[in-house]
């Protein structure tokens, strides 16, 4: 059975058990009738995912793992803010007339610093560090822009990436500040797993661990009838992945490049309310 499934039905079952209601306080989300998103959630949940044992997806139901990497690659590849760039339509509650969600996420990707090294932008920085300097504990991102924050449309809730080799494996933190478990969570686990196997291809080593750090885990009081069907469905082995072995560099990835096998999945959920 997949070890993500397993992941996911424990840190579900233990915010719904042990949790915190936000019910009856003010709170920023609101749902589409303008009601109050309440939500019960635990604070510093961390799951860890080892890559060279399986690829992370869930069976309990269906990941869009090429329109995941396709967000992902939009944001670090593209390094674009402007959904007009993007193949699904997730970020459009989000964007303005012309397609732009601020000064957010690729925005943020797409400046250049200072380094040591050069001028270059952060993640030109992290493949510069990563094949010369692999032994450094300073290979980082970090898209939580305090000085642009009052110019994106979103603040960013997954916003740094923390890269580390030990021997030739790569491994890697996400840090999250805040995530709606149901509508994101194996989403982001996903991207940032092939983020983690697509840099460990291109600068000589193996996929490791991916340890994910959510700040405020949580599920939405609408979503908690549709979690509890989730985490008793049957579980499958996780699907194989596979990237283009002649691809060997970052930029030239497309979601082509990309194999999914085997891929046993219960029935999507379809229509989840999303709070806003």
């Amino acid at each position: 059975m997949s070890k993500a499934d397993k992941l996911f039905v424990n840190m579900c079952r233990g915010i719904l058990d042990n949790g915190y209601s936000t019910e009856g306080q003010e709170v920023r989300a609101r749902w589409e009738d303008g009601s109050p998103a309440y939500t019960i959630k635990n604070f510093g949940v961390v799951n860890r995912y080892d890559l060279s044992e399986e690829f992370p997806a869930i069976t309990l139901r269906h990941t869009a793992i090429k329109s995941a990497v396709d967000e992902m690659l939009w944001i670090w590849q593209q390094k674009s803010n402007n959904i007009n760039d993007l193949k699904s339509g997730i970020w459009d509650e989000w964007a303005d007339a012309d397609g732009s969600i601020g000064k957010a996420y690729g925005y943020q990707m797409a400046v250049k610093y200072k380094f040591h090294q050069g001028l270059m932008d952060q993640v030109d920085n992290v493949i510069w560090q990563l094949k010369n300097t692999p032994q450094s504990r300073r290979i980082m991102t970090n898209i939580y822009n305090f000085a642009d924050l009052s110019e994106m449309n979103l603040e960013p809730c997954a916003y740094s990436m923390t890269f580390n080799v030990t021997g030739d494996r790569l491994n890697a933190v996400l840090n999250q500040r805040s995530q709606d478990i149901l509508a994101a969570n194996n989403w982001n686990v996903v991207q940032y797993s092939v983020l983690v196997m697509m840099l460990a291809q291109v600068c000589g080593f193996k996929a490791g661990e991916l340890v994910h750090v959510i700040a405020d885990a949580h599920i939405y009081d609408k979503h908690v009838p549709v979690i509890e069907e989730l985490i008793a469905r049957p579980q499958y082995p996780a699907p194989k992945f596979t990237l283009n072995p002649d691809i060997k560099d970052f930029y030239d990835f497309t979601t082509d490049d990309i194999t999914v096998e085997d891929y046993q999945h219960g029935p999507q959920i379809k229509n989840i309310p999303i709070a806003v």
